[in-house]
C-alpha cells in the first residue's frame, strides 16, 4: 500500500504543534475504535515540557494523549488546536 493512502504511516513520527507553534512533541502512535476505524487520540512521544501545562490524558504506561479531534491540519506537522485539548 502506498504511504499517501494511509494515515498511520503519515502521521508517525511527525511533529505536533499548537496552531500557536508552540511544540508538543511528535508522533508515536494512534489509537482508534477497533470496530469503527474511528481515531480517537494521538500517542504523543519525546513531549516537550510545555505539553506537561496542557493537563493531557495519559496511558496507563504514562504516554500523553492528544485527542484526534483536536487536529486542525495535518501536512508537514500535526497542527492542533490548543483550546481543544483542555
Amino acid at each position: 500500500m502506498e504511504n499517501s493512502k494511509n494515515p498511520f504511516n503519515a502521521l508517525v513520527g511527525k511533529m505536533i504543534v499548537t496552531k500557536e507553534g508552540k511544540r508538543l512533541g511528535f508522533v508515536k502512535d494512534i489509537t482508534f475504535e477497533t470496530r469503527s476505524g474511528e481515531l480517537i487520540n494521538i500517542v504523543v512521544k519525546d513531549s516537550t515540557a510545555y505539553t506537561n501545562h496542557l493537563n493531557l490524558e495519559k496511558t496507563s504506561s504514562r504516554e500523553l494523549l492528544i485527542p484526534y479531534s483536536a487536529i486542525i491540519a495535518i501536512g508537514d506537522f500535526v497542527i492542533v488546536s490548543e483550546e481543544d485539548l483542555i
